[in-house]
């Protein structure tokens, strides 16, 4: 059935042919088809499907979704969407809110009384649009040693981890820091301010409704889901699985069909959802205190690209990946979801592949104007030279030069002028000042690192942040020890990663994706170590005497 439904399809988009893409249909489906080959029938696949203008003009599924009983992947795989999953919960905030039962003002303490008193009202608004400064629950589990996969956890066990939490990333409505807590705790406040679960309200009021008949969420990861596609991740020894194993959701943990995200698309870009329509408050983008604007709505981020409007969320749970996106001026929307990991990179993701055959680019983005560029001296550069701490959440970030250019880690700084340098992405303008700089993210904020001193690694450096550290925060112990010289750490339940030294008292965590700095008392001696990875900063673990 699925074969004969992929071929009405690829016949009427041949009939489609006037696309408006700026290229024949007839090329459009070449390339498509080609970007697909990476996908083999005897491996992990996925499902694509894609509609303008309320037609589906392209739906297929590729690979297996089960590779020990060699299932097929069909367009009625149930496959599991990641971080596409917030839209919906954010989608059943607003309907409460419309209903009468709660307001996105509402201090978010009203119905999750368990949680701290960090000084300032967190609202719902805020953790909607991810600046309620609530760290992420699997970033400090992952501190703990028990990162997601690891355990079985629940919405319960999320309140718990955050409401463990004696900081914040940041003051509420200050930045915009992705935190999962957020959308969890959401999904707990849908159950205290509906008397129905998540999944359950969703079902009657989002799902049903749209005609998403093949779409429920993963609230039970022992329930027998029929047509479920099995997530996987390629090893140097093969494919392993590589499933969520939790049942934690709200966060992500919707299972549901390509097909059935058009449906969505449809329905609520339509103006059907909510009575008055939603649209708009899912649409929303609101100011920061700085009074710049954030790009992320409810649970979607609202953004441009080539000079072109867009709606996306991608998303990626265990081995599972997925891509929600629509182009208003061309009425157009793709959707994505694949149970194999193996090709997210920036050159192999599909989403980045197909925005680049359906969306042309500009001759005035295409273009990188060099004029005016000053071509600056190594003796200018040298001064800029260093190691810098990010005041915020004590990141290292090293500035260095090779063949006579200025770099920031990996990437390039691109002089505007003797003070001032871009990277190639242009988020990130640097300015320089003598003892520090400001990270610009344009229209965002703007995050002051300081120089800091380079230290003379020695044994005897080393050595003196050897011992015990306990968080209450992690309810975890971490063990500093030397290894072949090197300074290292252990966490639960027996994992060890080297720690590369940075700038004094400051290390990168190998392996990891973090970085940790040592305090000292006056006599120099460490008391405590604080740790900082993506979407979590500053968690403090005490020296344990």
């Amino acid at each position: 059935m699925d074969k004969m439904k992929n071929t009405i399809i690829v016949c009427c988009l041949l009939l489609l042919s006037a696309t408006g893409f700026g290229q024949s249909f007839q090329d459009t489906l070449a390339r498509i088809e080609n970007a697909m080959r990476m996908y083999m029938p005897s491996n992990p696949g996925c499902q694509l499907s894609i509609q303008r203008n309320g037609q589906i003009i392209y739906s297929k599924a590729f690979g297996l979704a089960d590779l020990e009983r060699n299932v097929p992947m069909t367009l009625t795989s149930k496959t599991e969407a990641g971080s596409v999953s917030k839209q919906f919960t954010a989608a059943a905030i607003l309907l409460l809110e419309q209903q009468g039962k709660l307001s996105q003002q509402d201090d978010i303490r009203k119905y999750l009384p368990e949680l701290k008193n960090y000084g300032a009202v967190i609202t719902i608004e805020q953790l909607m649009h991810h600046t309620s400064g609530l760290r992420d629950w699997g970033a400090v589990a992952a501190i703990a040693g028990w990162e997601r996969t690891t355990k079985a956890y629940t919405n319960e066990d999320v309140l718990e981890i955050v409401a463990a939490q004696n900081s914040l990333n940041n003051i509420p409505g200050a930045e915009f820091i992705y935190s999962n807590s957020n959308y969890n705790l959401m999904a707990i406040i849908v159950q205290r301010a509906s008397g129905m679960s998540l999944a359950a309200f969703t079902k009657k009021y989002l799902f049903i409704p749209a005609g998403m008949m093949n779409t429920e969420w993963r609230d039970n990861r022992n329930r027998i889901v029929k047509n479920r596609a099995i997530a996987y991740q390629l090893t140097p020894s093969g494919y392993e699985i590589l499933m969520p194993n939790e049942d934690a959701y709200g966060n992500g943990g919707l299972l549901t069909t390509t097909e059935d995200l058009l449906k969505w698309n449809d329905y609520y870009l339509s103006g059907k959802f909510g009575t008055p329509s939603l649209l708009a408050k899912q649409k929303e983008v609101l100011p920061f205190n700085n009074g710049k604007l954030n790009d992320y709505g409810a649970g979607l981020f609202i953004q441009q690209f080539r000079g072109q409007p867009y709606i996306q969320h991608s998303g990626a749970t265990a081995g599972y990946r997925a891509n929600l996106e629509y182009f208003p001026t061309q009425n157009l929307s793709i959707a994505f979801l694949s149970n194999t990991s193996q090709f997210d990179t920036a050159k192999l993701r599909l989403a980045n592949m197909l925005r680049d055959i359906f969306i042309a680019e500009t001759s005035s983005s295409a273009s990188n104007s060099t004029a005016l560029i000053e071509k600056l001296q190594n003796a200018t550069l040298n001064t800029y030279t260093g190691w810098y701490k990010n005041d915020r959440d004590g990141m290292a970030a090293q500035i260095f030069i090779r063949n006579n250019e200025l770099y920031i880690d990996n990437a390039l700084l691109k002089p505007i002028s003797n003070t001032k340098f871009t990277t190639a992405s242009a988020r990130w303008i640097e300015f320089m000042q003598p003892n520090g700089f400001s990270n610009l993210i344009p229209d965002r904020d703007t995050i002051r690192y300081t120089k800091v001193e380079t230290p003379e690694v020695t044994s005897a450096y080393l050595q003196q942040f050897i011992g015990k550290y306990f968080s209450a925060e992690t309810n975890a112990t971490i063990i500093v020890f030397m290894k072949e010289g090197k300074l290292a750490i252990k966490l639960k339940p027996n994992v060890e990663y080297t720690l590369q030294p940075t700038y004094k008292d400051g290390f990168n965590i190998m392996g990891f994706g973090g970085n940790l700095y040592f305090q000292k008392d006056g006599k120099g001696k460490s008391y405590a170590m604080k740790i900082s990875i993506s979407r979590a900063g500053n968690i403090t673990y005490q020296n344990v005497k």
